[in-house]
């Protein structure tokens, strides 16, 4: 065994690649979409119950506060679906290189912002 090995990692100072980053946002949005779901149901079942809870709950979509929570889960479809389609394109043998994940990190990134802002924008 070699002496020099480190005893105690400080988890702050590992440089981890972008392809580590895409992997744990992609487990993290999954979470987030899970939560999210849970609150629009309970929206959608508000919703439902009669005209006034209607327009109560349509009254509280025009607020700011659940705009947000919407764009959020929203953002969280998208990104998990750009790095879901990722995986299954890695699936079939295409990118599976190191240049193939770092690319294919940064077009998860990169599309996934701009189709956030994009989602932002239709949703306010």
């Amino acid at each position: 065994m070699k002496d020099n090995r480190p005893v105690n990692l400080d988890i702050n100072t590992i440089q981890l690649p972008i392809t580590a980053y895409v992997s744990i946002l992609h487990r993290v949005s999954g979470v987030a979409i899970f939560v999210g779901v849970a609150i629009l149901l309970c929206l959608l079942d508000g919703s439902l119950a009669s005209a006034e809870s209607f327009a109560a709950t349509k009254a509280l979509l025009d607020g700011f506060l659940l705009k947000v929570v919407v764009w959020l889960v929203v953002c969280g479809f998208i990104y998990h679906s750009a790095a879901g389609v990722k995986h299954l394109i890695m699936d079939l043998g295409i990118g599976e290189t190191l240049e193939g994940g770092k690319k294919g990190a940064t077009i998860v990134l990169i599309g996934s912002v701009v189709l956030m802002l994009l989602a932002g924008v239709w949703i306010w």
